[in-house]
């Protein structure tokens, strides 16, 4: 059996399949750290703040929102949970969500103790 010489998006035209689903990677967030704290962006647009659920629990950042479109009969939904390699200051985690972008604030602390907690989203 040959295999195929044409780059997988020709030869896959034909399968009638949804090109997402042979996505390796997501573009949907950005995550760098800055002056002592991780920065975590997240693109979500088309949700309302109150669609969206952060919490921090053991060094593991949770993010989940989820939106029913009654006009289209459609439910959207994310969700996707980042681990983090230092010590974050629990107390100090502060999210906002400004033009569907949700932006997370995790301060590094070199000796804070790792435990859960809900964290507020403001508008």
């Amino acid at each position: 059996m040959a295999l195929p010489t044409t780059t997988p998006s020709s030869w896959m035209r034909g399968l009638d399949l949804p090109s997402r689903l042979f996505e390796t990677g997501s573009d949907d967030y950005e995550l760098y750290e800055e002056d002592g704290e991780f920065v975590l962006s997240v693109e979500l647009p088309g949700f309302d703040v109150e669609d969206i659920d952060v919490s921090w629990d053991d060094g593991m950042l949770n993010i989940a929102a989820e939106r029913e479109d009654e006009q289209r009969s459609q439910r959207r939904t994310y969700h996707r949970r980042f681990r983090f390699p230092k010590q974050v200051d629990d107390d100090g985690i502060a999210a906002s969500y400004t033009n569907g972008i949700l932006e997370v604030r995790l301060p590094v602390e070199t000796e804070a103790t790792t435990r859960g907690k809900r964290i507020e989203i403001e508008a």
